[in-house]
C-alpha cells in the first residue's frame, strides 16, 4: 500500500487564497491617485458604473459604487482624462483585481474645466445668467463700444463690417485679451463703458462688444474669471460677447446679452444692413401706397354703386301722382258700380230660392214614407220572435232527454278513471321519465320511480333482493328509502 507523498507547501482553499491576495493589494496600496483617460463607461439599472482607465502602456478596470455617484464632481464620460481617487481592491468571482473609485477630477485642461463649471454653478446661482436679465439691442445705435486688443484682426473686422453695413462712430477701448491681468483690464473697460454718462464729452456707446479671435483653453482663460462675468452682468449698456470660435463657449457668454460665435457676426448684430432697411423701406413704401390706392378705388366703387342704386325721383313722383289720379277717378265710381252689384246678386238668389209652401209638401211626404217604412218593419220583426219562440217550445223535450243521458254518461266516466282507482287504495308507478311501470321485472335496483296516490306522489329508489335475483311487491317501508 502506497503512502501519500508529505509536503511543506501550505495548502489553501480558493476563498482562502482570494482573500490573502485582497489582504496583500489593500495593505500594498491603500487610498490612492490614478491618472488616466476613461474607456469602456458603462452605467447599469442599479446605480453603478463600470470604467476602465488606460493610458500608453495599460488598461485598468474602476468600479464606482451608487452611493459614490451622486457625489461627484466630474461625471464620468468616455475619453476625458481625470485624476481618480479611491482603493484597490479584487473581485473575487472572476479572479481580477479593479480600482474602487470615490472621487473624480479633471486632469490637466480638465481641472480649468472643472473651475469653469464651478464657477458657473456658483454665477447661475446669484441669477447673473437668468433670462429675464437679458436686454433687448438697440435697433440702430448711434456709437458702438468695443472691448479688444488694439492690434490684430479682431478690431479689423469689426470695423469693416460696421463700415459696409450702416457706417457708426466706433468707440475701442484696447485691452489686453490673455495672459496676466487680462481679466482686470476687461473688467475695467466695461465698468468704464458704463460708467460713460449720456451726453458727455465722450459719447456713451449705444451697445458694446466684448471680442478676442480663437485660441486654446487656457488663451480665453480671462474671459472666464469670475471679474469679468460680473462686470458684464452689471454692464448698463446692452452687450454682445464675441469671444473664440464658434465652438469656444465661455462664461461671459452666459453674462451677455446676446452671444456672436464670431467677431464679424457681433458687428452684423450690433448695427443693420443699410441696403436692407432702404430696401425694406422701399418695399414698405411700395406697400403703402398700393394700399391707399386700393383704398381709393374701393370708395369709388362703393360711391358709385350707391349712386346707381339710388331711384329716380322725378319719375318715382309723375308715377304716384298718375297712380293717385287713377284712383281718385276710380273712387268717385266705385259706390254706384257697387249698389249695382249688390242689387243684382239679390234678384238672382231671388229667382232661384223655392215657395216655402213647397219645402213644407215635400217634408209632409217624406215624414209619411218614413212612416209606412217603419210599421212594415215592426210587423216583419214580430212575425220572425213568433216563429223562433214556436220552434223554442218544439225542441225542449229532446234536450231534457239529452241532458239526462249526459249525465248518465259522465257518472260513468268518472267512476271507471284511474284517479277513482288511486282513491280506493291504489297506487300508480311511473319512471323518471313519466311512463307507467306494470311490472316488477321492468325495475332494476337503484332506479328511481315515483308513487302516484289519490292526494299527491311520493320519490322512492327500487332496492335489491336477496334470492336470485326474484322480485316481489315491496312493501311500503321497503320502497321508501
Amino acid at each position: 500500500m502506497d503512502t501519500p507523498a508529505v509536503s511543506n507547501i501550505p495548502e489553501y482553499s480558493v476563498g482562502e487564497i482570494a482573500g490573502a491576495i485582497q489582504a496583500t493589494l489593500r495593505g500594498a496600496f491603500g487610498r490612492i491617485r490614478v491618472r488616466g483617460e476613461i474607456t469602456e463607461c458603462k452605467r447599469y439599472p442599479s446605480g453603478h458604473v463600470y470604467l476602465s482607465l488606460k493610458d500608453m502602456d495599460a488598461k485598468l478596470e474602476a468600479v464606482i459604487w451608487k452611493g459614490a455617484v451622486r457625489g461627484l464632481a466630474v461625471q464620468p464620460e468616455n475619453g476625458v482624462e481625470v485624476i481618480a481617487t479611491g482603493r484597490i481592491d479584487t473581485y473575487a468571482d472572476r479572479s481580477k483585481y479593479q480600482l474602487v473609485i470615490e472621487r473624480l477630477d479633471y486632469a490637466g485642461a480638465g481641472a480649468l474645466l472643472a473651475r469653469i463649471e464651478a464657477l458657473k454653478q456658483k454665477l447661475a446661482a446669484e441669477g447673473l445668467f437668468a433670462p429675464e436679465r437679458k436686454r433687448p439691442l438697440p435697433r440702430l445705435p448711434e456709437v458702438v463700444g468695443v472691448v479688444t486688443s488694439e492690434r490684430g484682426a479682431v478690431i479689423q473686422d469689426i470695423r469693416t463690417t460696421i463700415a459696409r453695413r450702416f457706417p457708426r462712430l466706433v468707440l475701442l477701448w484696447p485691452v489686453a485679451v490673455q495672459g496676466q491681468g487680462a481679466a482686470e483690464q476687461i473688467a475695467t473697460a466695461i465698468a468704464g463703458f458704463s460708467s460713460l454718462p449720456p451726453g458727455g464729452p465722450v459719447p456713451r456707446p449705444d451697445v458694446l462688444i466684448v471680442a478676442r479671435g480663437g485660441g486654446s483653453l487656457e488663451d480665453l482663460m480671462a474671459f472666464n474669471e469670475e471679474v469679468v462675468v460680473r462686470a458684464a452682468a452689471a454692464c448698463k449698456i446692452p452687450l454682445i460677447s464675441a469671444v473664440g470660435h464658434e465652438t469656444d463657449t465661455t462664461l461671459i457668454d452666459f453674462a451677455a446679452d446676446r452671444r456672436a460665435p464670431t467677431p464679424t457676426a457681433a458687428a452684423e448684430l450690433a448695427v443693420p444692413s443699410r441696403a436692407e432697411l432702404l430696401a425694406a423701406a422701399a418695399q414698405q413704401g411700395a406697400r403703402l401706397i398700393q394700399a391707399g390706392e386700393a383704398v381709393v378705388t374701393r370708395g369709388r366703387l362703393r360711391v358709385t354703386r350707391a349712386g346707381g342704386a339710388l331711384p329716380d325721383v322725378a319719375g318715382l313722383l309723375a308715377l304716384a301722382r298718375q297712380r293717385l289720379d287713377d284712383r281718385a277717378e276710380r273712387l268717385a265710381a266705385a259706390p254706384g258700380i257697387l249698389l249695382a252689384s249688390r242689387r243684382a246678386g239679390l234678384t238672382s238668389l231671388g229667382h232661384r230660392l223655392p215657395h216655402p209652401r213647397a219645402v213644407i209638401e215635400r217634408a209632409r211626404g217624406a215624414l209619411g214614407l218614413a212612416a209606412e217604412r217603419a210599421r212594415g218593419a215592426l210587423a216583419r220583426l214580430a212575425a220572425q220572435r213568433g216563429q223562433a219562440l214556436a220552434r223554442v217550445r218544439l225542441a225542449a223535450p229532446p234536450l231534457d232527454a239529452q241532458a239526462a243521458r249526459l249525465h248518465g254518461l259522465a257518472a260513468r266516466l268518472e267512476a271507471s278513471s284511474y284517479a277513482a282507482v288511486l282513491a280506493r287504495g291504489f297506487v300508480l308507478v311511473r319512471d323518471a321519465s313519466g311512463h307507467a311501470v306494470t311490472r316488477a321485472a321492468d325495475v332494476k335496483a337503484g332506479q328511481g320511480l315515483t308513487l302516484a296516490f289519490a292526494d299527491g306522489g311520493v320519490q322512492v329508489t327500487a332496492a335489491g333482493r336477496p334470492g336470485g335475483g326474484k322480485r316481489h311487491a315491496p312493501t311500503p317501508q321497503e320502497s321508501l328509502l
